[in-house]
């Protein structure tokens, strides 16, 4: 009985590590074959993005790129020089180029008055009220682009005032705990995010690449064209080249900021009233007299019928 019992406990013990074996195998295999699977589809998807990148780069982006090169040519370098320093301005919006922002002035060109026509004559069968609105569809396009980069570089400019005095006290701060002031600046760019902070950033980029400290201070002061910007840029060229202690000079230069501020805003305060007038001679007093005098017309008119 014990050899019998012995006997089956072998036989049970070898077909278990049998069966773990081949169950191993299995998986192994179910797993290999997955990864096949998935390697060959992903050959496969990336064999399609390849070949719709090749067409992309062989076709595509070879006439985009000699269509861009043959505008240029055309365009005037003063014309690109001004153009891209009012990009700058802007804020480079959408990454634009120059060459990038007369395309799309051209094409606005073109589509405006083409829809401002086609609205003309599903309106009338009148070719002069259709070619009345494709005037003013050209109108529209010539003016549009511009307006709309005016707008942000207004936008801009007004952020940076807002920021101006804070940074101004920081960048103070630091230069009185006794930081340089390319230090000062880099302390500036980490703590504060803005239109401040990305033109010191961009400074200070400028710096590292190779142009002195002044080059790339009077680029701050182009990229950004209000008073303030400007007065504080020549007062720390100044203080850089007559050797004037730069800690007074941004402590003065805040607190005119400051006041300036303050000036604007009591400057704005005192137009408030005027600007209120002309919606209260348009909307509100006309409503006021039909509803006081409203009745006592109505009457005045039965008593003398």
């Amino acid at each position: 009985m014990i050899y019998i019992t012995f006997f089956c406990m072998i036989t049970c013990t070898i077909y278990g590590l049998y069966t773990l074996k081949v169950e191993k195998s299995k998986k192994i295999n179910n797993r290999l074959s997955k990864l096949k699977n998935d390697h060959a589809a992903e050959e496969v998807l990336g064999s399609n993005e390849n070949k719709n990148r090749k067409f992309r780069e062989r076709i595509i982006v070879p006439i985009w790129k000699e269509f861009k090169k043959s505008f240029k040519r055309r365009m005037p370098g003063d014309k690109a020089v001004e153009l891209e320093l009012n990009l700058l301005q802007a804020g480079n919006p959408f990454g634009m180029t120059p060459i990038e922002y007369r395309l799309i002035q051209v094409a606005l060109f073109i589509i405006i008055p083409f829809l401002f026509g086609g609205y003309g004559m599903a309106l009338s069968s009148n070719a002069a009220v259709a070619i009345l609105f494709i005037i003013f569809g050209m109108l529209v396009a010539m003016m549009l682009p511009k307006m709309y980069i005016k707008q942000k570089i207004k936008t801009r400019n007004q952020l940076a005032l807002r920021e101006l005095p804070d940074v101004l006290d920081l960048l103070t701060v630091s230069l009185e705990a006794g930081l340089g002031f390319d230090s000062a600046i880099s302390k500036v760019v980490s703590k504060k995010n803005g239109v401040l902070a990305s033109e010191f950033h961009r400074c200070l980029e400028e710096i590292r690449l190779g142009k002195t400290r002044r080059e790339a201070l009077s680029g701050i002061r182009d990229r950004l064209s209000f008073d303030e910007m400007r007065t504080l840029i020549s007062s720390i060229l100044q203080a850089e080249k007559l050797g004037i202690g730069m800690v007074q000079v941004l402590r003065i230069q805040s607190n005119e900021v400051r006041d300036r501020r303050k000036q604007r805003a009591e400057e704005q305060a005192m137009k408030a009233p005027i600007k209120m007038l002309f919606p209260l001679v348009l909307f509100i007093f006309p409503s006021i007299f039909i509803v006081l005098l409203g009745p006592a017309v109505i009457q005045f008119l039965e008593a003398f019928k």
